[in-house]
């Protein structure tokens, strides 16, 4: 696999290596070429962080210094992504979040498979990678 983007809970914890990211999906990551964290996991984390809705090991700013210790690459939102994410339909009556949406419209405008533990991205024609 040459490309992959990171859902937000698998940024966060392979940047806390934490042990809810199976050590086969971690092993993928390393192996492939071009891992992305889109810029919209950024803002999902800061948002939750500030409204105690997410706990880190660290503090928010650690992230970026994390992020940047590593080889995973961010990407960008751009205006095709926004345009995906108004087509795109809502497929579980409560599966609303933008977050989860913006980043399953990049996968698709991409055609990069996301590593992600969520369900609710099976309903999308997006390839999904986990365990």
């Amino acid at each position: 696999m040459s490309s992959l983007l990171l859902d937000t809970h698998a940024f966060i914890w392979l940047v806390e290596e934490d042990p809810k990211l199976p050590t086969s999906t971690k092993a993928r990551i390393n192996e492939t070429q071009d891992v992305f964290v889109s810029i919209a996991s950024f803002w999902e984390i800061s948002i939750k962080v500030k409204k105690a809705q997410l706990f880190l090991t660290c503090e928010f700013d650690e992230i970026k210094a994390r992020f940047l210790g590593t080889e995973l690459q961010l990407l960008s939102i751009s205006i095709q992504d926004t345009i995906q994410q108004y087509h795109l339909p809502f497929h579980l009556k409560d599966h609303k979040d933008p977050f989860d949406r913006l980043l399953i419209s990049q996968a698709i405008n991409r055609s990069l498979p996301i590593v992600s533990n969520d369900g609710a991205f099976d309903a999308y024609p997006i390839e999904k990678v986990w365990a």
